[in-house]
Parts: structure tokens; sequence; C-alpha cells
């Protein structure tokens, strides 16, 4: 791993750390979320400008001599990646990573479990916004929930140190999921995460009522289940409020982006799949990484990484820090709804 000059931490005009970095692995997806995706005629990047297993490894090894300790792994969907657990057990190798985890819609899951874990993959989060059939094919515009179901059931075989089940909360659609998903997890021993719809989907269909809000989740929770006590988060820039269940069985998460922004005490980086930086999921700029990354290959080919590429990779970045804004800006007038939909950026 070649050294970088400047190893300072990634702090922006704000003051905030960054030590999170989500890479999106792939733009392609096996199903069509209508929050993330249009339902026909995708337009996806051509796979020779999808960044490699190496060149994602040699971009995670310069942010982590600057204080990334955590990376995520995201799509699309990341599982229709040829031969992910490679690029897992090449991350799991960098001396200075901390956590590694994963999302995933579990369709595939299944059949890889045991694969990531073997290669090094600790943690996942695994899309369930429904446990009926009906609702997920509204939602997904594909079936599939055996899938998913059956890829949570074989998670949990193979002993992720952390199994997290996220659930998109939408209002007029998904009221009525809300306490069969939380009994669901209760009884497996899962920890749930509510997440408010965010203006990210494909077809430009977000309108601010379509959000069910996190305080609205939480009556309807406590109504069933009693009261929920908040805990302590596990790290100070983690997005989601947590919550115990007042009988001691299992733990709840609300991550409100639209009514309680936690954008104060961000600290994530994303990398798209075909290697452009954002500093934010509402970004409207981006950095382009892909660009140094292959500089050496068009000097000569054949040539490899030079320190003074890493420099350069590195200096991209603390400027990407450095731009960063305040907060997203959902709900004001300042606004600008970013050109990307999220499964062109990466969850």
């Amino acid at each position: 791993m070649a050294r970088i000059t400047n190893t300072a931490p990634l702090v922006d005009q704000l003051g905030r750390r960054h030590t999170s970095l989500r890479i999106s692995v792939t733009d392609r997806c096996n199903i069509r979320c209508f929050y993330c995706m249009p339902n026909e005629n995708v337009q996806f990047r051509p796979r020779h400008e999808i960044l490699t297993f190496e060149e994602i490894t040699r971009f995670a090894s310069v942010v982590s001599q600057m204080g990334v300790r955590r990376l995520r792994l995201t799509g699309g969907e990341p599982l229709v990646r040829h031969d992910l657990p490679r690029l897992v057990r090449m991350l799991a190798e960098l001396p200075n990573i901390d956590d590694l985890a994963l999302t995933t819609n579990g369709i595939l899951l299944a059949d890889q479990a045991a694969e990531l874990r073997s290669a090094g993959l600790e943690r996942i989060n695994i899309s369930l916004d429904t446990l009926q059939e009906e609702t997920f094919q509204k939602i997904s515009r594909r079936e599939g929930l055996d899938r998913v179901l059956a890829g949570i059931a074989a998670a949990q075989e193979v002993g992720f140190r952390q199994i997290r089940l996220n659930a998109i909360a939408i209002q007029g659609l998904t009221e009525t999921e809300i306490v069969p998903l939380v009994r669901f997890a209760r009884e497996r021993g899962l920890e749930l995460r509510f997440i408010e719809y965010m203006p990210l989907d494909a077809e430009l269909k977000w309108q601010s009522g379509d959000v069910l809000d996190g305080a609205k989740i939480r009556r309807i929770v406590e109504m069933e289940f009693g009261p929920l006590v908040p805990v302590p988060p596990l790290h100070p820039s983690q997005p989601a409020n947590d919550f115990e269940f007042a009988d001691g069985s299992g733990r709840l998460g609300l991550i409100q982006p639209v009514s309680n922004p936690f954008c104060e005490s961000c600290d994530r980086l994303r990398l798209t799949a075909e290697g452009q930086v954002r500093n934010c999921l509402f970004s409207t700029a981006e950095w382009d990484a892909r660009a140094i990354l292959r500089r050496a290959v068009r000097r000569r080919a054949g040539s490899s990484p030079t320190p003074a590429d890493d420099d350069d990779l590195a200096n991209l970045v603390r400027a990407c820090v450095r731009a960063k804004a305040p907060a997203h800006g959902i709900g004001t007038i300042e606004f600008t709804r970013p050109e990307r939909a999220m499964y062109q950026i990466g969850g």
C-alpha cells in the first residue's frame, strides 16, 4: 500500500470529521423499487466505466490513511456484481478498516451469504419493506419476497456479527406493514430500522406528503408494543435514533432524513460505481476519482500507480470534503434535487 504524503483527518469547514465511506459497486439491480429506479428502459453505465475491484480497493486504501475506518458496499444491488466476495476479501485485508458492511435487497443473499461471511463481511443490512407479496410487488414491481425471507434466514445461519432490516416508510402504503415488521424482527432477534422516503426516485414522483415520518411510526409501534426507550448512539454520527422496547426484547431505529435530519453529525463520503466522489447523498456536484485511478494506465499500458497518483487522489477527496454543504436542505426553498436517482448514487 503506497503511503500518501498528507494523512491528516478529513475534516470539512464545519468541523465534521469523515470516517465512513459508502461504495457503490454497480448501478444494476434485479428489482425496480419505485423509490429508487424507473420501472422500464433503465440506462445503466457501460461496464467499462464501472470501477474494477482493484480500483475500488486502491481508493479505499487512500482514504483509510486519512481516517476512514468504516466501509459499506451498496448498489444498485451489490450482489449482482460478479464475484463480489473477492472484493470483500480485498477490502477486509486493508489494515486501517475496522468495519465492513453491505446493504442488499436480499434476493440473491441465500446463495451468497456463506461466501460473503467467509470473505470477511461483518455486518449486513437487508431491505424488507413489507411481509406481503402483493405490497412487495407494488413497491419493487417484481416478484421475490420469498427469496428475501430466505436470504434473511441464510444470513442468520452463517452468523454475521450484525443483521439489520431496513424498511422504507411510505405514507398511504406501508402504515399497515409497521406492526408485522416489528413483530417479525422481534421474534427473530433482528434489529429493524424504518427509513423515511426521500426525494431520490428516478421517476420524480416524490412529494412531501408521501413521507411517513418517524414520529408517526413511533406512535404506531408504541400503541402495539408499549413504550420505546431511547438508547445512546453507538457512535455520534449514526443516522438512526435508536430505541429499545421496554420489555427488553429488541431494538428499533428511526432514520428521519426528512423530518429530523442528522446533517450536523454526518461523517459519510460516497463513491459511485463509475468512480465519482460525493460528499452528500443529495450533492449536486461530484469529484472524478476514476480519472486519477486510470491515469497511470493512460500514461503507459501496464504501469503501476505512483505515490504522486495517490496524493492526487487524496487531494481530490480533501477538496470534496471541504466543499460539503451544512445540510441537504430538504423542505427548504434552497433545496435542489440531485439529477441522479438512488440507484445511480448508491444507497
